[in-house]
């Protein structure tokens, strides 16, 4: 059943090209992925969609009764009072509001019954409940909760708890996974994952990508690329595209040479064939001189050296009133360190950096800075840029050129373009920039700064996957150190080595290893407390005592020397298969490799997983009967 049809859909501003005689169609059961760059229209395609905005050419048909459920990057608030006020504004609440208004005092009526057949059509006999249900997941508990106290994140997670709860028939969704907290977005990839629910979004988070979608539509050049399957199937048809599209530039290179030496053979006077000839001439030409923008940020920074003092946290605690943000903890940081900071929202993953950066005082403890550190912090409010400002002299107000190694450097407009920023773009005023083409300008003014130890706050938020892409080049290349807080499952197994569980209650937890590496340990050890709740359970359940002289006292048996042994083994395994792979999928992104030879990477890639969860399986058995020693 197709719900939603888009025919030749163009759109632009100005002389800019957003996207040209787009056509698509939106099937019951499809999930599909909008991906493009910043600045290439994704949001505005949504709003054309949602009939929000207008198109220049085409049109948007919609199936009769079709309903719609749009998650806008920027919902309002401004007329509601509390979470209940916004939350019911809704068509499906209005109905159970009505029903429950008819049961009190007109339970007799027509209009009654009619209700209630309005509630069996939306299944609204359980609609408060599943609210409490979904709000609660996204962090909202108290129903009565003025919304106009919240962050701009706790807006986020409230306008998508009112999306998922009207359960239209077509979900349409800008972002959803920022601002959410990573039990959030697994919760959320589950909930999506239902075979009846239908939805177009756009999303940086690749981990989304190949877990829930369908369908990938790309945007590229003003043209529309469908990709019938999930983010790995996409990569492997995209590189396969650019292969091909590079294969079609040379022989029009070489058709365009042989061309031009017969134009210069001709004489002036021509006849018809000839002249049809030269027309076709201008096609051939255009053909040629096409580009493939398939460039990847690979930059060795000079960064400042670092000394052996870099940055320590001596029994350092941090509370709001009874809400305890660090206990007494201590870490000394060493160089080329590349740690990921996960936890869930409001346990002070934040207050972390910010007492970092002088921002906020500790309440016990000492935090020490050495004198060679030099910090470049990415913060979530963003950069306030001043109207008038063109792009490049944003950056020239920093730096005309920045350092690379073995004496080279780079210019700033040449930075621009290697963050995506083409130079008809560098004397464009910057309040005409999208929301995350100006993260992304932001970004770049964090790195021309040239700092060697790096703290960024969420900043794949808004991003494109291409400038997320980017970001993870220059940091596996950058040579100071790292504090990344991040959502984004994918950017962090990518760029980090070890992992600061924020557990709450001012506990931290350090995990030697990546994302994936933290959530494994982490469902282990739910596991491990299931176990022991069950253990608990049974022996409170027992009704006699066992006699003293059959009772048995187990101690723990000692692990052997192989076990040790091993045990280290596994460990330097499991690092160079963790090498391995980012080696494999970073090769994978080369747009010249032959279909053969990424089927080949693949297979390499699938082996090299499933031997690294084998090791992990070991290592984690072994670590369990060494718990406690």
């Amino acid at each position: 059943m197709n719900y939603v049809s888009i025919e030749n859909i163009s759109k632009s501003f100005g002389v800019r090209v957003l996207f040209d005689e787009v056509t698509f169609g939106i099937d019951k059961g499809d999930k599909i992925a909008l991906v493009a760059k910043n600045g290439t229209g994704k949001s505005t395609l949504l709003k054309i969609i949602c009939g929000l905005e207008t198109p220049d050419t085409g049109q948007v048909i919609m199936r009769n009764d079709t309903t719609i459920g749009f998650l806008d990057q920027a919902d309002s608030f401004e007329k509601y009072e509390t979470i209940k006020d916004y939350i019911f504004d809704s068509p499906k609440f209005k109905i159970v509001q009505e029903y429950e208004e008819l049961a009190i005092n007109a339970p007799e009526s027509n209009e009654f019954q009619d209700a209630m057949e309005e509630m069996n059509r939306i299944g609204g006999w359980d609609a408060e409940q599943q609210a409490q249900k979904i709000l609660s997941v996204l962090g909202h508990h108290d129903f009565d909760r003025s919304v106009k106290k919240m962050s701009g994140g706790e807006h986020k997670r409230l306008a998508l708890a009112k999306v998922l709860l009207n359960d239209p028939d077509v979900l349409i969704l800008d972002e959803p996974t920022n601002h959410l907290d990573l039990d959030m977005i697994e919760w959320l990839e589950e909930y999506l994952s239902q075979k009846n629910l239908t939805m177009f979004m756009v999303t940086h988070d690749r981990y989304f990508l190949e877990a829930i979608c369908s369908e990938i539509i790309e945007l590229d050049g003003g043209e529309c690329y469908r990709y019938k399957g999930n983010y790995s199937y996409y990569l492997e048809k995209r590189a396969e595209r650019f292969a091909s599209d590079q294969t079609t530039i040379d022989k029009a290179k070489n058709l365009m040479k042989k061309e031009l030496e017969w134009l210069r053979r001709q004489p002036k006077a021509r006849g018809t064939k000839q002249k049809a000839r030269v027309d076709a001439f201008d096609g051939i030409k255009e053909a040629a001189t096409k580009k493939i923008d398939n460039s990847k940020l690979e930059l060795k920074v000079l960064s400042t050296r670092l000394g052996t003092k870099i940055l320590e946290f001596h029994n350092v605690t941090k509370s709001f009133d009874d809400n305890i943000m660090l206990d007494k903890f201590s870490y000394n940081f060493k160089r080329h360190e590349k740690i990921g900071i996960v936890g869930k929202n409001g346990v002070g993953k934040t207050t972390f950096i910010n007492m970092i950066m002088g921002e906020l005082e500790t309440d016990g403890g000492k935090i020490v800075t050495g004198d060679t550190v030099k910090f470049g912090y990415y913060n979530q409010k963003g950069m306030t840029f001043k109207d008038g400002k063109k792009v490049i002299d944003i950056v020239k107000d920093i730096a005309e050129a920045i350092p690379l190694e073995k004496g080279k450097s780079i210019t700033a407009a040449q930075l621009l373009e290697k963050f995506f920023f083409p130079k008809d773009m560098h004397y464009q005023q910057v309040q005409l920039l999208s929301g995350g083409e100006k993260k992304r300008l932001y970004l770049l003014t964090i790195l021309l700064e040239n700092p060697n130890f790096l703290i960024l706050d969420e900043p794949t938020n808004d991003l494109d996957i291409y400038t997320i892409q980017a970001l993870e080049n220059f940091l596996d290349l950058f040579q100071g150190c790292l504090i990344v807080i991040s959502h984004d499952r994918y950017f962090i197994d990518k760029v980090c080595d070890h992992i600061f569980y924020f557990k709450g209650e001012g506990k931290i937890k350090d995990i030697l290893g990546n994302y994936t590496k933290y959530r494994e340990l982490l469902m282990a050890d739910n596991e491990n407390q299931k176990s022991a709740a069950r253990i608990e359970k049974s022996t409170r359940a027992e009704k006699y005592e066992v006699p003293s002289d059959t009772k048995e006292y187990k101690t723990k048996p000692a692990i052997s020397n192989n076990k040790r042994k091993e045990f280290m083994k596994l460990e330097d395994q499991i690092a160079k298969l963790e090498v391995k792979k980012k080696d494999i999928t970073e090769k994978m992104y080369d747009a010249s490799l032959t279909p053969d030879a990424l089927q080949k990477l693949a297979d390499e890639l699938k082996e090299a997983s499933e031997t690294l969860d084998e090791k992990s399986m070991a290592w984690l058995e072994i670590a369990e009967m060494m718990e406690g020693e």
